[in-house]
This record gives C-alpha cells, structure tokens and sequence, in this order.
C-alpha cells in the first residue's frame, strides 16, 4: 500500500496540482486509515493490500472516528481522501472498483462566513501607521479587501505580478488557474506608498528579492505573517468601535484574514453584483462554492429590515 499511496500524491502534485498542505493533510488521513485497517485485519501494515479493505471494513472505522470525537468536518475530509485514493487505484487499474463508490461523506452543517459592516472593514484598513510595517499592512489590508485574494495568493505575489498604472494584479489560484483582478483607487494609492517608502525600508541591504510583501527581515511574508497582521488589526477594532465587532451568522471565534474574502464578496453582492461575476472574482471553480453569499446577504438583509421597520419585529422583541 506504501508505494500505492507514494503513487498517489505523487500524481495530486503533478496532474492535479494540489497544494502542499492538502498533499500533507491526504498523506496523513491515509497513513492513519492504513494503521487501522492492518490492526482489524490482523496484518502489519507493509503487508496489507487495497483489496483487503472493503465498504464494511471502512464503515467500522468511521464508527471508529466518530467514537473517537473527531469533528465531522475532519472525519468528511478523512473520507474525501480515501475516496479520491481509491479512485486513483482504479485508474490505474489496481483494483477493479472502489469499495467507496456512491458512499457518501458525512453531512456537514453550512457555516456562514463572518462579515464585517462597511464602515468597520474602513476602520480596520485605516488602523495601520505611517512605520515601513504599517504601510506594508495598509497595503496588504486593501489588496485582501479590494481584490477578494485568499492568503496563499496575497504572500505569492511578486512585484512583477503588479500593474499599477491599468490598476490590476495577476493572480495564482488554487489549481494554478491565473486571474486577473482589478484594483481599487485606495489600495493603488496604498500599494504605491508601500513600494516607494515601506518596502526599500524592509528590505535593508539585502539582496533584491522578487517578493511583493516583506516581513522585517527582508524576507517574503508568510501566511502565519499576514495573518498575525490581520489579528493584531482585529483586536484592535473589537476594542476602538462601539459595540465591536459584527457578524453575521455563525460568529468566527478566530477570524482569520480570510474574513476580508468573505467581505468582499457579500459587500458586492449587496451592492447589485452578479454572482457569476464574484465567482470570477474569487477564482472559485464552481458557481455553488460562491452561493453561500447570497445566503449571507439575505440575512443582512432581513436583519436591516427588523431593525428599521416600525413592525419588523415579532411582539415578543
């Protein structure tokens, strides 16, 4: 099964060029199945074979996961991983059909993304100082807010990926599809002071490096960076604007800068954007992935109506 599974993310990273962390998180969630199906078969895990598991050995170690108290968002994930595993060896005809086909993942619940109102996205993007690390935080802010980017995007960029003067950046998403985002006035301007006054200031007396966003070292900025940045930020408008911060729907007990996607897209769909439109923005793959938002605005809609209209509330309020 080892050189199965070596074969496996092997092809993830070559065909279907999935990211590093999703090669890591499927070799690990296959490498822990593995152990559990050598144990229950009585074997040592160099000996087992694809065709010693079957559907009800793997509905046992679902029970078994579940037992366990495992979130069923990891068991879901766990599962999507044998699922495309097994899909693979009949690809390449190393077991005649998978035991998983039609077995379906466990249901999860629809989390609503955390949104921020308008007014308070402007007050966490104006919170940076004028320091070579506020400018470069200004300007990150505003990329994440104005062009929906996800985080891995935002840290891979390079200075040649920005043009400034047509006001747009090009993009590496997930599946190595390219997009090209346009750029609002206000992260142009940031960006523009950023390049001339932050980013010489961070990179010191190294050598040149291609990177866009630097940390204080001079040294490409990580996704562990900005999302310090982005925390830092947060707490600091929780604190500074009344009543804090709002969320609608499930609130994000560690909102990440992820949260600035899930603005971007809801505050363009209130303001009359088309879905399909945002789906390209965002670099989704499937229309039903950008669906969610609309969901989100529709409670900020009925939640705007029950507080401004004279009988929107129920008796009981």
């Amino acid at each position: 099964m080892y050189h199965l599974i070596d074969g496996f993310l092997a092809y993830l990273q070559a065909e279907r060029q999935a990211s590093p962390r999703t090669i890591t998180a499927y070799q690990k969630d296959l490498f822990a199945g593995l152990d559990y199906f050598a144990r229950r078969r009585g074997k040592a895990d160099a000996e087992l074979r694809a065709g010693d598991i079957d559907l009800k050995l793997f509905r046992g170690y679902l029970a078994h996961l579940g037992q366990s108290g495992l979130a069923r968002s990891t068991i879901a994930r766990k599962v999507a991983a044998w699922r495309s595993f097994f899909r693979y060896l009949v690809r390449e005809n190393a077991v005649p059909a998978s035991p998983l086909a039609g077995m379906s993942a466990p249901r999860l619940k629809k989390r609503l993304p955390g949104v921020l109102y308008p007014e308070e996205v402007g007050t966490l993007l104006e919170a940076p100082d004028l320091s070579p690390t506020g400018l470069r935080d200004r300007a990150l802010l505003e990329m994440l807010y104005a062009g929906g980017l996800r985080v891995s995007e935002l840290v891979g960029l390079d200075l040649a990926d920005l043009e400034l003067k047509q006001a747009y950046v090009r993009v590496l998403g997930k599946g190595n599809r390219e997009r090209l985002l346009p750029l609002g006035g206000y992260a142009v301007e940031a960006l523009k002071r950023y390049l001339a006054e932050g980013r010489p200031k961070l990179l010191g007396g190294k050598k040149t490096t291609a990177a866009l966003f630097l940390n204080y070292r001079g040294e490409r900025l990580t996704d562990r960076g900005v999302r310090l940045v982005f925390t830092n930020y947060l707490k600091g408008l929780a604190s500074g604007v009344p009543g804090g911060t709002r969320f609608s729907g499930s609130a994000d007990r560690q909102a990440g800068p992820h949260l600035l996607r899930h603005c971007f897209a809801t505050h363009l769909l209130e303001a009359g954007a088309d879905l399909r439109t945002v789906q390209e923005l965002l670099g989704h793959a499937r229309l039903s992935t950008t669906q969610i938002y609309t969901r989100v605005s529709a409670d900020r809609l009925l939640e705007v109506y029950r507080r401004a209209h004279p009988r929107g509330r129920s008796r009981k309020d």
